[in-house]
């Protein structure tokens, strides 16, 4: 992961993948069958969703004064791990606190998760090829950081910056790059686990008389 040091001189309008919430396909993808050894419920997905793409409203900040560049500007501190650890604190203990009471496993296993889908949109944004780099480390450096290799077409912020700026390409490159790897993955894991479920079904349906 490489410091971005001096700041790129890129447009302000440029924002992450598939803008306003780049790793959207990680919370659409049946995580909870992945993750979870039950059938989770909207409240679960919605939640998933909302925590995948609550970073970039820091996006909307601009609109009102906020500088790119600063602590709450556009993959500022919104964007960091401390911020995707607060939040998931917060959903897990305020959502779930009847189906996972704190310090229990499945308490620590939704944490882990939301931590994980919530960062995972700075992770993304830090494979992008414009913009600023994001402040993982906020508040305790505003440092931007990019990663090393850097695929992802970046995004024009906004429905008419992500036309005007050809955002076409942006969702071919997402597609390409986040898209099918979670896809495999998933499918990877989840195949399997139904084949397994499919054949003991079988084994039982054969043993009733």
């Amino acid at each position: 992961m490489a410091s971005e040091g001096a700041k790129r001189q890129t447009p302000v309008m440029l924002g992450g993948p598939c803008a306003p919430s780049s790793p959207m396909p990680l919370s659409l993808l049946p995580r909870d069958k992945v993750c979870f050894p039950r059938k989770m419920g909207p409240k679960f997905w919605l939640l998933a969703m909302g925590c995948s793409a609550l970073p970039d409203i820091d996006s909307g900040l601009m609109a009102w004064g906020v500088p790119y560049d600063s602590f709450l500007g556009h993959r500022g501190f919104l964007h960091s791990l401390l911020f995707a650890l607060l939040l998931s604190v917060v959903v897990v203990s305020w959502a779930f606190r009847r189906e996972a009471p704190p310090g229990g496993r499945r308490f620590w296993a939704l944490l882990a998760f939301f931590f994980l889908l919530t960062a995972s949109h700075g992770f993304l944004d830090a494979f992008t090829n414009g913009g600023l780099g994001i402040a993982f480390f906020a508040p305790f450096s505003n440092e931007r950081y990019f990663m090393p290799w850097q695929p992802i077409e970046v995004s024009a912020i906004g429905l008419v910056g992500f036309i005007k700026y050809e955002g076409w390409r942006t969702l071919l490159s997402e597609m390409f790059w986040v898209w099918l790897p979670v896809t495999i993955a998933a499918a990877a894991i989840l195949l399997p686990r139904r084949t397994g479920d499919a054949a003991s079904a079988g084994r039982g349906a054969d043993m009733i008389p």
